[in-house]
């Protein structure tokens, strides 16, 4: 048995490993896109580095499109088999790989016209509606904390990861040449205490671990102060300068978690009131999706349901359907507030807003989450004085805040408490994956000291033989 590690490996998008048995069973874990990776992004989400038509079955441990976004392609591609899930993912998947197929063939006509007048070859798009489509029936349904037989000697059980609705940490239980192995893949890890969504689940003892290190080297604020930042940065720019705050922020999970936070402003009697725009219909049905699963709701956010039936809807609020409305609030002379995809601003409507608004700095760009650093979100936080948007070299005027507390991804502590349900004498290896290299070298030390022996940090399409 062996895995090989042809995605999020010493990256932190791109989510895809394989598992093949002595059998010949190769189960896939996640399929998602690169992402914010410049000039390198398009080829490395056009090679998968495998045959799809080879894959047996896939595991998908969440909806974020760094973890689904190439499935279609992979199903275009010659995949055919099973795709195991729970259900939130599958109800989130479904939107999230239709829109991302919507934005990516909107991009495609809108980058053509411009090549077009350039005299450059037009572009594809990765896949179409109806790959999305095609690859929405292979989709199986797995709950929380039930194991399944997904081939002979092979079982799956997942727990709850925290991070996202419906997102699942996948162990497998593996009967090969007489010998029971322990693989977890922990998906993308929460945080403990997160605004809404339970705390990730204890998950039985592993032989090998396969875990996220997004943030293995930071320490997040508390969680508290987010409503605090969002409420500043409103009031600074919208009420004292009549400016607009335009905020990337991925449809799913993030805008959900910064709608909850600004209804907790209202609950409380602060929220300024202005014109509050989510400019992303798939942000829309992805925050129907999270009102639809109630049970994933932390205590804290039950709390919340006792005296407000919506925690995601406040005086002021409107979801954005249309291209056309969606261009008329650059024409918009309001003070208001803009929450748009996607969350490293590299596709979607929210480039449009950023692009229209950068040069101003009456405004800000509130930048709530993870960027892959080549990524526009990512130069912007990291202070760039120009950047690039559809072909156009654009002065950094408007004033670009950070607000690292709000991450769905657990910092190295949570990490380390996610670890502690493992008696680590046991567990013969823990690979890093889904994080940047320095980041995962420093992780590795911290694991070391508590107690995990082995630790290796795969590089892209490396392959590991398990003992």
């Amino acid at each position: 048995m062996h895995i090989v590690f042809h995605g999020a490996a010493r990256e932190v998008t791109g989510s895809k490993h394989i598992i093949a048995l002595n059998d010949g069973t190769t189960i896939l874990l996640d399929c998602g896109l690169f992402q914010g990776m410049g000039q390198q992004t398009d080829e490395l989400n056009g090679h998968f580095g495998f045959n799809p038509k080879k894959v047996d079955m896939m595991i998908l441990s969440h909806a974020h499109i760094d973890h689904c976004g190439l499935i279609p392609r992979l199903v275009a591609e010659g995949f055919n088999g099973p795709i195991y899930c729970t259900a939130p993912t599958m109800d989130l998947a479904r939107i999230l790989m239709l829109d991302s197929a919507r934005i990516q063939q909107s991009d495609v006509e809108y980058s053509n016209d411009y090549r077009k007048k350039k005299g450059l070859e037009p572009e594809e798009p990765l896949y179409t509606e109806d790959d999305a489509i095609a690859a929405l029936g292979l989709f199986k349904i797995v709950e929380y904390n039930e194991e399944i037989e997904l081939a002979p000697r092979v079982k799956l059980m997942f727990t709850d990861a925290g991070h996202l609705v419906g997102s699942a940490a996948a162990h497998l239980t593996i009967l090969e040449d007489g010998k029971t192995t322990q693989i977890t893949f922990s998906g993308d890890v929460g945080r403990y205490g997160d605004f809404i969504l339970n705390s990730p689940q204890p998950f039985p003892q592993a032989d090998y671990i396969l875990l996220e290190s997004t943030y293995g080297d930071s320490l997040h604020r508390e969680l508290g102060p987010i409503e605090d930042a969002l409420l500043e940065t409103i009031k600074q720019t919208c009420i004292n300068g009549r400016g607009k705050v335009i905020i990337p922020a991925f449809s799913v999970g993030r805008t959900q978690e910064i709608l909850f936070a600004l209804n907790a402003l209202e609950l409380k009697g602060v929220l300024p009131d202005l014109p509050y725009f989510v400019d992303s219909p798939l942000a829309e049905q992805a925050t129907q999706v999270l009102k639809n699963h109630p049970d994933v709701y932390n205590n804290s956010a039950k709390e919340v349901l006792k005296v407000d039936s919506d925690p995601f809807s406040f005086k002021g609020l409107r979801f954005v359907a249309t291209t056309q409305e969606s261009i008329a609030l650059d024409d918009d002379p309001r003070a208001m507030v803009i929450i748009a995809a996607s969350g490293m601003a590299e596709a979607g409507r929210v480039r449009h807003h950023i692009k229209h608004y950068l040069g101003n700095e009456k405004n800000t760009i509130m930048i709530v989450g993870y960027c892959e650093p080549s990524s526009l979100g990512g130069r912007l936080a990291r202070g760039a004085h120009e950047v690039e948007i559809f072909g156009e070299h654009l002065a950094v005027k408007a004033e670009i805040k950070v607000v690292k507390s709000m991450s769905a991804h657990g910092d190295y502590e949570d990490l380390l408490r996610f670890l502690s349900c493992q008696d680590p004498a046991k567990v013969k290896k823990v690979f890093l994956v889904h994080g940047e290299y320095e980041t995962q070298q420093r992780f590795a030390e911290r694991i070391k000291a508590a107690g995990f022996a082995e630790v290796e940090i795969p590089g892209q399409h490396q392959r590991a033989d398990l003992e």
